[in-house]
């Protein structure tokens, strides 16, 4: 009888099985987003229910726990310490898996498919009141999962805390407000000062839906999509999402009277894939282990925000893409590349956050944490939450929705449970510029880089210094180590107060 493979060999393939078992998952939630015909909701909720018990069960049985300590006997930790890591961080999920009811982790699946569903219906009604029940539902189970999750913490956090964890670890309210001061006392004067000085920009016409998606195509086309790997699909909100090693998916929609959303949206969302497509996740030791993943939703953001304002959104980009979208048109309604890099850069605050400009967006992070906060932790009512969004959307942006729609019903991830999600848009700013001062004290000037058509220097550098580092280090960790300081926002005022300066001037 043959003798019984290494601890760790048996781990990596139980591993794998639960990748598996989760990118069918994933594929699903593709498919719901994408063309799953309304009808289908109920039927994918229970399937998404089934597989997340699975999950759980491989997660948290007493047979996975003996068979990580086995894996955990047999290692030399001093030897090997990525591997150790692997089975640290592997541990830790193992307490919370445990801590949590298989019962409930169905029925948070189950209430996330209902939830998506009812939320892409009552907001193309503009009617909150049916989907009011199902977020109270949400919020009713998450608190639960964060009451059973409580047991498996090393160190004492909030409700709402432990539910970020998943997105942002080691993340905390203090934190978070110790980053987002200066935000809040920053952004609103110079959103003033827009107000003040700016003269309204002319609107630009819809362009033609046929030109949108073929800008959409060039700009994949040039950034090093590869068909054979990738998708790109229309959804109802955009969103990447990996299906598997080597099957990287985007959503992207064309949104009327918004001309470059879809472009825009397809160089966020590309951002992400090329973060995911950097993982150090083919072979040992890393997939299928933790050590692969994206270690925060901030870096994840950081990544996405990088291509669509950096580059994207900049002087240098604006100038090489702007024949190709007037070419497209009758008519130009620009006129000169320094005004189509204006349209691309609107100055004045917005009621969607994903069409935000980069003034107004963190205001819109810090409306969003500061509801749910109240939401999960506080004594905000769920039928309240209207009439409180549009109050302090008036107080933070200067602006009150027409309808829900415009409103509390706008983002998907409520509709989802994903409670902790938000913040990490706001760092995934802060990250980002940090990246790039660091990026430009060793390549020279973004848009120069950018100018030259020089896109590969800029991947090169992100996947030298940042994609392999996986979950090596945490979102702060990693700022640390790749710029050499801790996390601030002062590099993205900087950064702000620059680029509206040239705006201005135009």
């Amino acid at each position: 009888m043959a003798a019984p493979a290494p601890a760790h060999q048996r781990l990596g393939d139980h591993l794998h099985q639960t990748r598996l078992l989760g990118s069918i998952s994933s594929a699903l939630y593709y498919d719901q987003n994408t063309v799953m015909p309304p009808a289908g909701a109920a039927w994918r909720g229970e399937q998404l229910a089934l597989l997340a018990k699975q999950l759980h069960e491989r997660q948290s049985s007493a047979a996975y726990a003996d068979l990580l300590a086995e894996a955990e006997a047999e290692l030399d930790g001093a030897s090997a310490p990525e591997a150790a890591y692997n089975l640290q961080l592997l541990r830790q999920e193992l307490r919370r898996q445990q801590a949590l009811d298989p019962e409930l982790v169905a029925a948070i699946a189950q209430a996330q498919a209902r939830g998506n569903a009812l939320w892409q219906a009552a907001r193309s009604q503009n009617d909150f009141a049916s989907f009011a029940p199902a977020l109270e539902r949400l919020i009713q189970l998450r608190r639960q999962q964060a009451s059973q999750l409580a047991s498996a913490e090393r160190i004492q956090r909030s409700p709402w805390e432990i539910l970020a964890q998943p997105f942002e670890p080691d993340i905390s309210t203090t934190r978070l407000e110790d980053l987002f001061v200066p935000l809040k006392a920053e952004l609103p004067a110079l959103l003033e000062q827009v107000r003040a000085t700016s003269t309204p920009q002319r609107a630009t016409n819809d362009l033609p839906e046929v030109l949108q998606e073929q800008l959409c195509r060039d700009l994949l086309g040039s950034w090093g999509y590869d068909p054979a790997r990738c998708q790109r699909s229309r959804s109802a909100h955009p969103f990447s999402c990996t299906v598997g090693p080597q099957d990287f998916r985007i959503t992207t929609r064309v949104v009327p009277g918004q001309p470059f959303s879809a472009f825009l949206a397809t160089a966020h969302e590309w951002g992400h894939s090329l973060y995911e497509q950097g993982l150090p996740r083919m072979g040992e030791p890393y997939f299928p282990w933790p050590l692969g993943e994206a270690t925060s939703m901030g870096v994840h953001e950081s990544q996405s925000l990088f291509w669509e304002c950096r580059v994207a959104r900049g002087e240098a980009f604006a100038r090489l893409w702007y024949p190709r979208f007037r070419a497209g048109l009758v008519d130009d309604p620009w006129g000169e590349p320094q005004r189509f890099w204006a349209a691309l850069n609107p100055l004045q605050p917005g009621l969607i956050r994903v069409e935000a400009d980069e003034l107004s967006y963190c205001l819109h992070i810090v409306l969003r944490y500061e509801l749910e906060l109240a939401l999960i932790e506080g004594d905000l009512q769920v039928a309240d939450l209207p009439r409180e969004w549009n109050r302090r959307m008036q107080s933070l942006l200067g602006l009150e929705p027409p309808n829900d729609r415009e409103g509390c019903l706008q983002d998907i991830h409520w509709a989802e449970g994903l409670f902790g999600y938000f913040p990490s848009y706001a760092l995934g700013h802060l990250i980002s510029a940090q990246l790039a001062e660091a990026m430009e004290r060793q390549l020279g000037p973004i848009e120069q880089r950018v100018a030259e058509a020089d896109g590969t220097s800029l991947r090169a550098w992100l996947a030298e210094r940042v994609w392999p580092l996986g979950r090596r280090v945490n979102g702060e960790e990693l700022v640390q180590q790749v710029c050499g300081e801790p996390l601030s926002a002062a590099p993205f005022l900087r950064y702000l107060k620059a680029k509206l300066e040239r705006l201005q001037a135009i």
